[in-house]
Order: C-alpha cells, then structure tokens, then sequence
C-alpha cells in the first residue's frame, strides 16, 4: 500500500511579540534602577518582553551645577523627547531628578516600591577623626565637602557653619573617585543609589531626617509613559507601588505649591505612621545655612496632595519674601 503524504501547509509560526523599550540615562545607577523595572514587569507577568535603551541626556554631559544649566528637567529632556517621538515606550527615573511639571503627553505610570530615602555622608580615606563637640565629630574643622545639592549643603552648612564646600557632580563611582583621590573631605550621596550599587559599605554616617531632611522622590523609581498609550500603562499599572506613590503625591505637591528650583534648598519626606496617618516633613532654606525653616503636617493618608499644598504655603508664609519668589 503507497504511503500516503501529508501535503498540508505546516501551521504558521505565531509572531513573537515586539519588546518594550525602556528608556534611561546611561549611568551605573540608571541602569540598575532600570533592571529593576524590568524584572518588576517579567515578575508580574505579560506578552511583551521589554528592553532597556540608554540615552544620553544634556544633565549627565554638563559638568556644571544643574541650577546653572536651567534645572534638574536636563537629566530627562532627551528621554522625554524619544518618548514623545515615539523611539521609547516608557522610561526610568530617579523620581527626584524629575521637574515637577512634566511636559505635555508625558504622566508618571507606576512608581516602584520606595528605597531607603535618607541620604549618607562617605568620608574620604585622608579624612581623620577629631576631638572636638562640633555636631558631625569626624569632620575636621574647615573640612572640604563635595556636593552640588543646595539642599545637603544649607542643611550641613547649618550644622556646621565651618565647613567649605565646592562643587562635585557626575555618577556615583565618579563622586567616590573624586573623594579617593583626596579632593574632597566627604561627599554627602543618597543612601538609595549606594545600595542599588552595592556600595552601602561605602557610607561613613546614615544621615537621619531629622538631620537631613531627603529630596523629594529621593529613594523612588519613577517610570513615566505618554498619556494617551493606555496599553503600556496598564501593563506599568501592574507594578506601581502604592505606599511610594502616595509619598510621591504629597512630596510633589509640596514642591509645586513652593515652586521651588534647583537654587532654592527643599527638604519633603512622607511616610505612614501607625493607625493610618501619613506625616509630611518639609523644609526651605538659604544655601548658606543662615536661615533654615522645618515644619510638618500629617493626616489622612487619602489627602496627601492637600496636605502638600497646605505645608507648603506654611512654610511660604513663614519664609523670607526674598527665598521664594
């Protein structure tokens, strides 16, 4: 008997969805913070893939202070420009490196769960301890600080009104570096990037808030997507945190009633208290430390955005006309 041949078309192949394209800064710390979206995402599950695009920004090229150069939207403006181009589907933040208004078409997605938010003070090799009563006992006195933070250097500079300082921008390992080689005294980093990098060992001195008072958004990742893409939004809605996202709403709204710039010193940090209270800490300042206002505000977790607006017209109010006009 002949063998009778199957002559039937083999079944298509199914087209394999196209991957997703994250995009984010070029830095160490970028890229670990874009892993993490990106593990988020294949842990919550979905058809698409996604992929990391590194984009060089005008705020990672300049080497001078982001105050000088218009703010800190130059650490986004070419990631949001590919994302409004469509070359991008959704891109990672460090939640404080986003200006508060964020161009048209453009809305935060999903925010990850928040990491440590204080920052850390990391000595250099040369700097030795001294005796002496001064808040910070480890720094000599006139000790040389590396930071570009108007917000770390009032709040320093208050605590320690001998302390000089000059300006040290670049990544993480470029800031270290630079301490290494003995140009600076300490450098003061946020504790978030230090442990995204693995470098927590790094840290001489946990700053605590009631010391140094965090940006706000500092210790969140933020991922941003257009407005109208509600396919990718929904998949980054699978992801978004909602105890980082209230934080984020209060701490925003607070900087929008201040309206504060990269010149102006501001300090925001909520976080939830037992029996469901949300406490809002804010803070304004004079870079020189001379004139340095904290106040804080708490209530019910769902009226984070008022309570932002509300600390911050006390603190306007209770503020020199001057420091924030």
């Amino acid at each position: 008997m002949s063998a009778v041949l199957d002559t039937a078309p083999p079944p298509l192949a199914r087209p394999r969805p196209a991957a997703l394209l994250a995009g984010t800064r070029q830095s160490p710390l970028a890229l670990a913070q874009t892993r993490l979206v990106l593990e988020a995402l294949a842990a919550a599950g979905g058809a698409e893939p996604a992929l990391a695009v590194p984009l060089g920004t005008t705020g990672d090229r300049e080497a001078r202070r982001l105050a000088d150069l218009g703010g800190k939207g130059l650490f986004a403006k070419e990631i949001h420009e590919a994302l409004l181009d469509r070359r991008i589907d959704f891109a990672v933040h460090s939640l404080k490196d986003l200006e508060t208004e964020l161009p048209p078409g453009i809305a935060i997605a999903a925010v990850l769960p928040r990491a440590d938010a204080r920052d850390a003070l990391v000595l250099a090799p040369s700097c030795p301890p001294e005796e002496h009563r001064l808040p910070l006992p480890f720094l000599p006195v006139g000790a040389r600080i590396g930071t570009a933070s108007a917000r770390r250097a009032a709040q320093l500079r208050a605590l320690r009104p001998d302390l000089r300082f000059g300006l040290l921008r670049g990544n993480v390992q470029t800031r270290l570096a630079r301490l290494e080689q003995g140009d600076f005294a300490a450098a003061p980093l946020a504790l978030a990037g230090l442990d995204r990098l693995r470098l927590r060992h790094r840290a001489s001195l946990v700053l605590e808030p009631e010391v140094m008072l965090p940006a706000a958004g500092q210790g969140i990742v933020a991922i941003t997507a257009r407005a109208g893409d509600h396919a990718t939004r929904l998949r980054l809605a699978a992801i978004d945190d909602a105890a980082a996202r209230l934080a984020m709403t209060a701490e925003r709204a607070l900087l929008t009633g201040l309206e504060g710039s990269c010149r102006t010193p501001i300090g925001a940090h909520a976080r939830l208290l037992p029996g469901d209270r949300l406490r809002l800490d804010g803070l304004v300042a004079r870079e020189d430390g001379g004139f340095l206002l904290r106040r804080h505000i708490e209530g019910a977790p769902d009226e984070a955005a008022r309570m932002g607006a509300a600390l911050a017209a006390e603190l306007r109010r209770l503020s020199p006309g001057d420091l924030l006009a």
